[in-house]
Parts: structure tokens; C-alpha cells; sequence
């Protein structure tokens, strides 16, 4: 039974990610998750002393969370009906990023799915700011699905990599779980640096060989900018996932600490599956 997390604002956006997620998905056995957390504006010590003004504040706002979370409940229960899934409400007086952290290590979370942006994304923000700590600091894997992505099968996904990590079979048992479903191609992507594989890196490669099996393709582009190789590959092939691990020297961090796409030139337009660091 999987557990995945689906964290709502209540947004469009984020109720899109959790229908993709109950899609791609629709044949395993799941238990989802669906939390919500809520902050008084005026939150502070004051609060916590039990100010005149704001006593009972919380409870209103619990309430309105939980009211709204039933309600979704029931709408993802007539939209997506499905005897496999099992959907549990969670709500919380708690910062998002903190219930998520506290959340996959109570519950055993394997997977937090997410849109990329809350209710007041800004067109030009690549990711939002909970999108990005949640990516930063969860211990299992999170699946972030951009704005206005209409649900398609992950035929193709894409795995760009430098091969510096020892790549281990369980951690990536997200991504081999979605190929085997789907009988997809997984499409390894290593950006060359004009020199041959270190002894070490041509290991790595190997042993990534010996995971994917028969569902791997793999490219080696010419040396150049990792962000400008993936867009190029996503602009010949259609792409339908792309996939990448957390690692201190992916182009990632980058990505987080300039997260305005005119800067990077990097579009998210298709889900993004980040697996943390092994």
C-alpha cells in the first residue's frame, strides 16, 4: 500500500496535481493523504498568551479547513472513483513545509505530490517558495506538477544525469514503478564535458545499466549547459516526466537559487519527479 501525500491550498493549481496524482496512480493500492495547514496572519507570542481579540480564531479557522477538505474529498471521490484509493483528510495548526516534514515521518510517506505554485504564484516564479523547501528537505521522493498541465500517460521520461552518484535500486523505485506501469522509455541524459568518463563515473554508469534494464535509452549531448540540454532534448522529443535526483552537483540547486525562469531559461511544463539525495 502506498502512501502519498497531497498538500492543498485549495488552488487550482494544487488541485491539479493531486488529480494527476490520482491518475497516475489509478492502478495501485494508495492511501492519499489530502492535508491542509492553517496560520492565523496575526500569529504570533501574543496568540499563544491567549489575546481577548484573538481567542477562538483558531478554532474558526480549523473548522473552515476541515469543512474544505471534506468537501474536496468528496469531489476527488466522484471525479477520480476508484476502489484502490483510499483518501484520509488532514489539517493543521502548522506551517505547510513543517507538517509535511513531520507528516512523511510519522505516516511512512512514500510520495508528496504538489503544485508547483500555491494560490498567489506569480507567472514569472518557477517554483514557489513551499514547493521548493518541501523539495529541499523531504526524506522520500516529491512529484511537483506545473499549471495547466492536462494529464497524459509518463510514456517518455527524462533522466538527465552526471553520473557522480552511486545510483541504488530502492531509492529509484519511484521512477522504476512508473515505467513498469506505463511501459515507459526512460531516457538517460548525460551532458558531456568533452572528456572521457572518470573510472569511477563509468561504475556509476554501469550500475544505472543494471537498474533500468531494457527500459533505458541512453544520450550523450555534446558538452554544454545542463538546463540548455534538457530544454533542447524536451523540444525534439515529446516528454512526458522528467525525473532527477537531488544531488549538491545537479544544476538544481541553481534552479532554487534563481528561481526567476528568465534567468535560467528553465521551464517546467511537464511534472518534475525529484528523488532526494542517495
Amino acid at each position: 500500500m502506498k502512501k502519498i501525500l497531497l498538500p492543498t491550498d485549495f488552488s487550482d493549481n494544487s488541485i491539479k496535481a493531486i488529480g494527476y496524482a490520482l491518475k497516475i496512480f489509478k492502478n495501485a493500492k494508495c492511501n492519499f493523504y489530502l492535508m491542509h495547514t492553517y496560520m492565523p496572519p496575526v500569529y504570533n507570542a501574543e496568540y499563544l498568551v491567549g489575546s481577548p481579540g484573538l481567542i477562538g480564531l483558531g478554532d474558526v479557522m480549523q473548522e473552515t479547513s476541515m469543512t474544505q477538505l471534506e468537501k474536496l474529498k468528496s469531489r476527488l471521490e466522484k471525479e477520480h472513483s476508484n476502489p484502490n484509493h483510499n483518501l484520509v483528510i488532514h489539517t493543521a495548526f502548522n506551517t505547510l513545509v513543517n507538517e509535511v516534514m513531520e507528516t512523511v515521518e510519522s505516516e511512512g510517506i512514500d510520495l508528496v505530490v504538489m503544485g508547483t505554485k500555491g494560490a498567489t504564484g506569480a507567472e514569472e516564479i518557477l517554483f514557489g517558495t513551499n514547493t521548493v523547501h518541501v523539495i529541499r528537505k523531504a526524506n522520500c521522493p516529491v512529484l511537483v506538477v506545473p499549471p495547466n498541465f492536462e494529464y497524459e500517460n509518463p510514456m517518455e521520461i527524462l533522466f538527465p544525469t552526471d553520473y557522480e552518484i552511486v545510483y541504488n535500486k530502492e531509492k529509484l523505485s519511484p521512477l522504476l514503478h512508473i515505467a513498469n506501469e506505463y511501459g515507459s522509455q526512460i531516457n538517460v541524459l548525460h551532458v558531456s564535458t568533452g572528456y572521457e568518463l572518470t573510472t569511477d563515473r563509468e561504475k556509476q554508469k554501469k550500475g544505472l545499466e543494471k537498474i533500468l534494464g531494457n527500459k533505458a535509452l541512453f544520450h550523450n549531448v555534446p558538452n554544454n549547459e545542463i538546463i540548455d540540454a534538457i530544454n533542447a532534448f524536451q523540444a525534439k522529443e515529446k516528454i512526458n516526466l522528467l525525473v532527477m535526483v537531488q544531488n549538491k552537483h545537479t544544476f538544481m540547486e541553481r534552479l532554487f537559487i534563481e528561481p526567476v525562469i528568465k534567468k535560467i531559461g528553465f521551464h517546467v511544463t511537464i511534472p518534475f519527479l525529484v528523488i532526494p539525495q542517495f
